[in-house]
């Protein structure tokens, strides 16, 4: 019997949609029961929204006051005792989910799997390597519990319309005291977010400096859409590091993704690889960026770009 635990991310208050992409994931798995974890200090509102998604069998909320910074050191402990009940565990490959999924792995003795962008069978699964340059194939030991990380950015989020019971459960179990939360700061925006826009306008070193990345801005609110940048323009201080797009930034699937004076670093392009259209701006002709982007445009952004911005009215 496949039994999947799928971990729910969210913030005390909204269920992340890397949760339902993870749900997914785990439909895919021939004959898989599904429930998900709500670990929380107070967890009704994100049960309530957990149980729509579909596929899912069962929302199972564990309450503690500890839970409410949702710190991987305090969550881990508490998945792993209840792991015994499942055959694998499900975490996004999010931040949150890359920090709290390897210590899980650890404390029952596993190999996490990684990325997981497609399924081949209940315990084989395939994941990128070097930069998404590589595909390989990887099998778990069948007797063997699976904690892996799902690759968001490969499944679409599962539809809503259930209506899945919910039950608390008691996880006793000691939670590490060595980690407590201090603050969250966070930059404020009325944009979309990154992670889950349809639409993405991104800029890169080529904009020159801060203030030109106001190009970025404005066209990215006439379409509605997040912004996003390379490496090189964050490390140049043009924008913040939330905004960065690529293997060490956010790995995204946008229905539109503008890349605006990017030169198409390999790093960059495993971030976008399963965006849905891809539009470049560029003006150098032998950019990588014109590999993979399903548009092209050399020219000057400089011009091409306010031109685009006045186009949209």
């Amino acid at each position: 019997m496949t039994k999947i635990l799928v971990i729910a991310e969210h913030n005390e208050e909204a269920l992340n949609p890397s949760t339902a992409k993870c749900v997914a994931c785990a439909a895919s798995i021939d004959g898989a029961e599904i429930d998900i974890a709500v670990l929380a200090a107070s967890a009704a509102s994100v049960a309530a929204e957990a149980a729509q998604i579909s596929s899912v069998g069962r929302v199972v909320t564990v309450e503690r006051a500890e839970n409410d910074a949702g710190l991987a050191a305090i969550l881990a402990p508490q998945i792993a005792a209840m792991a015994s009940d499942y055959s694998h565990l499900f975490g996004p490959s999010t931040a949150f989910g890359k920090d709290l999924m390897p210590r899980v792995a650890a404390l029952l003795g596993v190999n996490q799997i990684s990325d997981i962008m497609s399924i081949e069978g209940s315990h084989r699964f395939k994941r990128p390597i070097y930069a998404g340059n590589a595909i390989v194939t990887v099998e778990a030991p069948a007797e063997s519990i699976v904690v892996a990380t799902v690759r968001t950015a490969s499944y679409q989020a599962a539809e809503s319309g259930n209506a899945a019971p919910i039950e608390s459960a008691t996880v006793d179990v000691e939670v590490p005291t060595h980690t407590r939360f201090v603050e969250l700061q966070t930059g404020k925006s009325d944009r979309p977010d990154l992670q889950a826009a349809a639409k993405v306008v991104s800029g890169g070193r080529a904009l020159g400096s801060e203030e030109n990345f106001e190009l970025i801005f404005k066209l990215a609110d006439k379409l509605g859409a997040a912004i996003g940048s390379s490496r090189a323009a964050v490390d140049a201080g043009y924008v913040p590091p939330e905004t960065q797009v690529g293997q060490t930034g956010q790995i995204i699937a946008p229905d539109l993704y503008i890349a605006i004076g990017i030169s198409g670093a390999i790093q960059h392009i495993t971030g976008i690889k399963d965006a849905g259209t891809i539009v470049a701006i560029n003006k150098d002709e032998e950019a990588p960026i014109f590999e993979v982007s399903d548009i092209g445009l050399v020219g000057d952004l400089f011009s091409i770009v306010p031109e685009l911005t006045e186009a949209l009215g």
